[in-house]
């Protein structure tokens, strides 16, 4: 076994086992019996592992769905459900830890009020997070090819925050979902994703816009 996965395994069978991250590295080290050295050679903090398994998991839905040939021809819409579903499906394996490492997030996050997520959540969720605009951006610019998606002014570059946002309501969601199989998860995908698409597509106002442009331009 790679160093790396051996540190992920153990770390994760720490937290779960102990609700709470190591007190050292050096102590997780002697026990791993690898030398402190090796372990900074991987990680430069037990925040880094988490946040390589939340990278992890978006990267593995990711490359799951783009394998699919079926899905070569989804629109954007379906796409980006199947992502969704895809990256639920693979978060159900590993729930312990994901409903762990959320719950430690969000408790140290406590009291940012307006401010959002607290700095160790947000350093913890970044590559997460910048993994998932790269990808966001790369759908949208297809969703314009595709005019799916409707660029406006001073709005379309907030897209992709929108869709981050939309990603942790959901995660949050499935995180606090007792439904039987995370059914009413499945419906919260739906339902989200299907009304983002509504609303950064094209809509009736925006051909009333166009309208009175060209009004305007021909007064």
């Amino acid at each position: 076994m790679e160093t790396l996965e051996k540190i992920r395994k153990a770390y994760t069978e720490y937290v779960l086992e102990n609700g709470k991250q190591p007190t050292s590295v050096f102590q997780f080290a002697k026990k791993l019996k690898i030398a402190e050295a090796d372990f900074y050679k991987e990680y430069t903090s037990f925040d880094a592992i988490e946040a390589d398994i939340w990278l992890t998991f978006f990267t593995e839905a990711k490359t799951t769905v783009e394998a699919d040939e079926t899905a070569q021809s989804y629109s954007v819409r379906e796409k980006l459900l199947a992502f969704y579903y895809t990256w639920i499906e693979l978060l159900k394996g590993q729930r312990s830890f994901a409903v762990y490492s959320y719950g430690r997030l969000r408790e140290a996050s406590k009291g940012q009020g307006a401010r959002g997520m607290g700095r160790q959540q947000s350093q913890v969720f970044k590559p997460f997070k910048e993994a998932f605009y790269d990808y966001a951006r790369d759908l949208l610019a297809e969703g314009r090819e595709s005019k799916e998606v409707e660029p406006r002014p001073f709005i379309t570059d907030r897209y992709p925050d929108a869709l981050w946002g939309q990603t942790l309501y959901l995660l949050d969601f499935w995180i606090r979902d007792v439904s039987k199989n995370f059914e009413k998860t499945d419906t919260a995908i739906e339902k989200a994703v299907n009304t983002s698409f509504d609303l950064i597509g094209r809509s009736p106002l925006d051909t009333l816009f166009d309208f009175a442009k060209f009004m305007y331009q021909n007064k």
